[in-house]
């Protein structure tokens, strides 16, 4: 789930082929998925047609007759007869009447003998595959075309439904599957996006348009609500409102507690594009710049001088307060469109983060250059990520001291200090924290991450998402471990993991010993108000009784009670 509350129209999203998910269609709009399908065959058609002649130039005609079999395969009237048969008799979306007429090919041809056969049986599909993934391209053409915002629905709640829209398109999500800490929710949250995750049966039961109320904060989706319910959840939509207003007020304030402990309150962005949807005036920094999206948001590579560029921008907006940027942290489920990593079996515990830019060095060096070049224009901190050992941050050090003497002899100016922190998220790292933090500056700790490697969960695996748990008390004595050894050693730690935008798990943190915080920029209001209204010594006791229970349900019951109390300050 991520909180909020919206009331609208539901569109619901198909985001790839194996991602087709069957909704109702009114017995009215019937005859527009079948006007659908037939726009979807003939530019299908033309595309294979295309096809023929660019492989007839280059292969030979032998070699392209085979498109030409597509297209008669098409234009088959039984196919499509049961096509639309579907359509209307099941009253079901045409992506779904297509797949349907794939599976049945697959079923069919599957039961006969030979190779040769089933090869035909995949020729015979593979032009209705075509179609399909030409319904799929409309499909987001067609909510393109009006400015009107949208409820997105899907099978899943991924990075690829929630940046289906433009932000200001999307007023929620809703989805069959995914976890709270999924990839997909992570995100969601951080672009201030009310989602409901775990519904299952979801997509059969909706309609096209029809209205929805999501309630982010309970976990609840109302189909078609009648005016009395519609009248209810606008008055608590205004509610909310009216204590979000509570807390922008004192949001300029320093965040610190009444007994006077000085706490950071930092924003997590994801690109440039995120430094106009917070006031400069409400944050003391960035706790997190994920400098991968800069990557995601292009065709190729960004260069030495894109990067400088933009590092400068984020620099200059945040006006000399501090700004972490985190290495590029590619790889798992956040690959680069056109930079082929291998396929994985598990790619949670595979190749990403610095484990490729150490091998891919210039990658490594592009970056630090571009990174070094803008430190004259801010407070710039380096951030490495995925670090699981002592020989990977010696190496970092090793590359960036090579990488500014470089720069300096070309005549470049670089800020005197640059301070580089590890990102503890690999269990290893919490064993050889005293040895780490003893060579960085500072550290952050990643909890989206942290928490799956401790537990052994891969977060956005549905079957086990539910035994992802953060309030797990090993998690907790983690997090306790990493704020006494920098305390010892005298260095700044923070959380910039998703967690530390729950309230009361705020507060458990700062009871730790953490001296900064790094949210979603939404978040950042409301953090900072029970911060400066809470007392540090309630806090340290607070950090105190969760750390004594020996199960999850001991720490959330100690955290419940924390946010009921939360609640009656606001």
């Amino acid at each position: 789930m991520a909180p909020g509350l919206a009331l609208g129209g539901v569109h619901i999203v198909l985001t790839g082929p194996a991602d087709v998910p069957t909704w109702s269609v009114k017995r009215e709009d019937v005859p527009f998925e079948i006007a659908r399908l037939a726009a979807a065959l003939n530019t299908a058609a033309e595309r294979l047609e295309e096809r023929q002649r660019a492989v007839a130039l280059t292969a030979g005609a032998k070699d392209a007759e085979i498109f030409a079999v597509h297209r008669m395969i098409l234009q088959d009237p039984r196919a499509m007869s049961e096509v639309e048969f579907a359509i209307a008799e099941q009253r079901i979306n045409a992506e779904a009447a297509v797949k349907l007429l794939i599976e049945r090919y697959q079923e069919a041809l599957g039961k006969l003998e030979g190779d040769s056969v089933r090869d035909f049986g995949s020729d015979v599909s593979d032009p209705w595959r075509f179609v399909l993934n030409v319904l799929l391209e409309r499909d987001r053409e067609q909510v393109l075309q009006t400015e009107q915002q949208v409820i997105l629905a899907a099978a899943a709640l991924t990075p690829a439904v929630v940046t289906f829209l433009e932000r200001e398109r999307l007023l929620a999500i809703v989805t069959e599957a995914g976890g709270r800490f999924s990839h997909g929710a992570v995100l969601a949250r951080s672009l201030g996006l009310p989602c409901v995750v775990g519904l299952p049966n979801l997509l059969a039961r909706l309609e096209q348009g029809m209205k929805l109320a999501v309630d982010g904060d309970h976990g609840t989706v109302l189909l078609s609500p009648s005016d009395e319910q519609v009248t209810e959840f606008l008055e608590r939509k205004r509610s909310l409102e009216g204590r979000r207003e509570v807390f922008r007020a004192e949001a300029s304030q320093p965040g610190t507690t009444l007994d006077g402990r000085s706490v950071r309150v930092q924003v997590n962005i994801e690109s440039v594009r995120d430094l106009d949807t917070f006031d400069l005036a409400h944050t003391d920094g960035v706790g997190l710049l994920r400098t991968e999206f800069l990557y995601l948001e292009r065709n190729e590579f960004p260069s030495e001088e894109e990067q400088y560029r933009l590092y400068r921008r984020v620099l200059e907006r945040m006006d000399g307060r501090p700004t972490i940027l985190r290495l590029l942290d590619i790889g798992g489920d956040k690959p680069l469109p056109y930079f082929q990593t291998p396929s994985e079996d598990n790619p949670a515990l595979g190749w990403r983060g610095i484990r490729i830019t150490l091998r891919w060095r210039d990658l490594l060096r592009v970056q630090l250059r571009a990174m070094l070049r803008a430190s004259t224009s801010g407070d710039m901190r380096i951030l490495m990520p995925m670090i699981s050992s002592l020989e990977e941050v010696r190496e970092v050090h090793r590359l960036f001291d090579e990488i500014r003497t470089q720069l300096t002899e070309q005549g470049y100016a670089t800020a005197e200090d640059v301070p580089v922190g590890a990102m503890i998220e690999v269990p290893s790292a919490l064993l050889e924290l005293e040895r780490i933090a003893a060579e960085v500056d500072f550290v952050s700790v990643g909890t989206n991450d942290l928490v799956q490697y401790l537990l052994a969960v891969d977060r956005d695996n549905p079957w086990v998402a539910g035994l992802y748990d953060p309030y797990h008390p090993a998690v907790v004595r983690a997090l306790k471990h990493v704020a006494e050894v920098s305390g010892r050693l005298r260095k700044s730690c923070s959380v910039c993991g998703e967690i530390a935008s729950d309230p009361a798990v705020a507060l458990l943190l700062i009871g730790l010993g953490y001296d900064a915080l790094s949210v979603a920029p939404q978040f950042v209001p409301e953090i900072k108000y029970i911060v400066r209204h809470s007392r540090y010594a309630d806090l340290e006791e607070l950090a105190r009784r969760a750390l004594a229970q020996d199960t999850a349900s001991g720490v959330r019951a100690e955290l419940e009670r924390a946010g009921r109390e939360l609640a009656t300050r606001a």
